[in-house]
């Protein structure tokens, strides 16, 4: 037997079916949210290695298994992924950054450069992008979506995974990093 409130949600949710969304809501102010809780991460692990006395580079290159990729990789990809959806999706090319970073200031600027690029984009430009082709050339062949499922199904999950997983190996080597660094506290 279902509870008065989940009936009250299942009626909600059926009548609320035409509610639309705003791809640039769930877009721009997303990455950008989770881009600044990214910085506060990196921000910690450049502490920590500093009040532990541990060479900057140990963190950077650390790794949460041998196969996995390593600290500044899980960053270069997320602030990819969050660029390049939303080039993608305001039908421009992303723009690129070399994958250089070596030290703490350099992915803190990285994520910095990131953040005033999505800033650039206006709710004109990614509104109304929801049955828009995107196409991702891969290794393996290309990758054909519309909009709202490149964004929901593809762009932000890859980019929810590589954040968690920066937010991980930091937390793995000791860094002091709960949820609510990566829920961001505002």
């Amino acid at each position: 037997m279902r509870s008065q409130s989940t009936l009250f949600f299942y009626h909600y949710l059926q009548e609320s079916s035409d509610i639309t969304i705003s791809m640039y809501q769930v877009s721009v102010p997303v990455f950008v949210r989770m881009l600044q809780n990214l910085t506060t991460i990196i921000e910690k692990g450049a502490a920590h290695a500093e009040a532990k006395k541990i060479d900057p580079v140990v963190l950077i290159n650390s790794r949460l298994y041998p196969d996995m990729l390593p600290l500044s990789k899980q960053v270069q990809i997320a602030t990819d992924m969050a660029k390049g959806c939303v080039a993608r999706l305001a039908g421009l090319e992303p723009v690129k950054f070399d994958d250089n970073e070596a030290s703490f200031p350099d992915l803190l600027a990285r994520i910095r450069k990131t953040i005033d690029y999505l800033n650039t984009f206006s709710k004109a430009q990614i509104d109304g992008t929801e049955e828009k082709s995107i196409t991702l050339q891969m290794r393996t062949g290309p990758l054909t979506f519309v909009g709202m499922q490149y964004l929901l199904n593809f762009a932000q999950p890859n980019f929810y995974f590589h954040v968690t997983t920066a937010h991980d190996i930091l937390r793995h080597c000791g860094v002091e990093v709960g949820k609510w660094d990566f829920l961001g506290k505002s």
